[in-house]
């Protein structure tokens, strides 16, 4: 067929397939080698190469894409279990005492409405003040799933990694968001807090746990203040070792600087493909 512009195309029930397979070449596909795409989705969490029946998905895709969303929602609403919580850091090896704190939002509904409330403590909170190098954080967030399926393994790595290190009694925090680490780490007498924080879920990863570090812990500081090390979530994200390893660098450099944020880098090389 001549194209408007001249040139001859290819198009018609007998014209040969050019897609591009998972090599990278053009070549021709038909039906008994497979299907092209299984290799890219097999190596992503993401939703690529869905497929189609007629104007829509097939309804295995369909029926998948409804199963990921009901997760990702059923994480945002699951109630953080603080037992939970304490029984994984013991099974891990983390022999920290544990503390158990609430946000000023005093229900989910509210946490979710109101952002702000959610970087407080509740009022009366009361922390057992100290001179401490490292305060950890354990803060739903917005996956507590994320929380109770990684924290511990995290904790325990990153403690694994900081002999000589003075680190605070663990908190457990309800309805947190990340800035909650200010007053906590300020209370605790922290020089600087580490808040692990289960992250907003996408359809492809409701357990994403998110690290942020914050060097001279106090109520006010700005995000540009902070570092972050994000989806913490194996085997599909990044592992506790890699996870530790990173913010242990961060957490030497930031003592070393006094300062976090975007004054202080991360210097440690990219993962090898398929690292996580």
């Amino acid at each position: 067929m001549t194209a408007p512009d001249g040139r001859v195309r290819d198009h018609g029930p007998d014209a040969p397939d050019r897609r591009p397979t998972t090599g990278g070449h053009v070549r021709q596909h038909g039906p008994d080698t497979g299907d092209p795409w299984a290799v890219l989705r097999g190596a992503t969490r993401a939703r690529v190469a869905l497929g189609r029946a007629g104007d829509g998905l097939p309804t295995t895709r369909e029926l998948e894409f409804r199963a990921a969303h009901a997760a990702a929602r059923d994480a945002v609403h699951t109630a953080l279990d603080a037992d939970r919580v304490r029984a994984a850091l013991t099974v891990a090896g983390v022999g920290l005492d544990v503390l158990e704190v609430h946000s000023a939002a005093p229900d989910r509904t509210t946490y979710l409405q109101r952002p702000d409330l959610g970087r407080r403590l509740a009022p009366g909170t009361e922390l057992p003040a100290g001179e401490h190098d490292l305060a950890l954080v354990l803060a739903d967030g917005l996956s507590p799933r994320a929380v109770h399926e990684h924290a511990a393994g995290t904790v325990a790595a990153v403690l694994e990694r900081l002999p000589g290190w003075s680190v605070a009694p663990v908190v457990v925090a309800h309805q947190g968001r990340v800035a909650l680490g200010d007053p906590v780490g300020q209370a605790l007498g922290a020089a600087i807090v580490v808040v692990l924080v289960g992250e907003r879920p996408g359809l492809s990863s409701a357990d994403s746990l998110g690290l942020y570090l914050t060097h001279g812990p106090r109520p006010g500081r700005a995000d540009s203040e902070r570092n972050c090390i994000s989806n913490v979530r194996p085997p599909h994200g990044l592992g506790y070792a890699q996870a530790a390893d990173t913010l242990v660098a961060l957490l030497q450099a930031s003592r070393q600087l006094g300062a976090s944020g975007v004054v202080l880098k991360d210097e440690g090389t990219a993962l090898p493909p398929g690292a996580g």
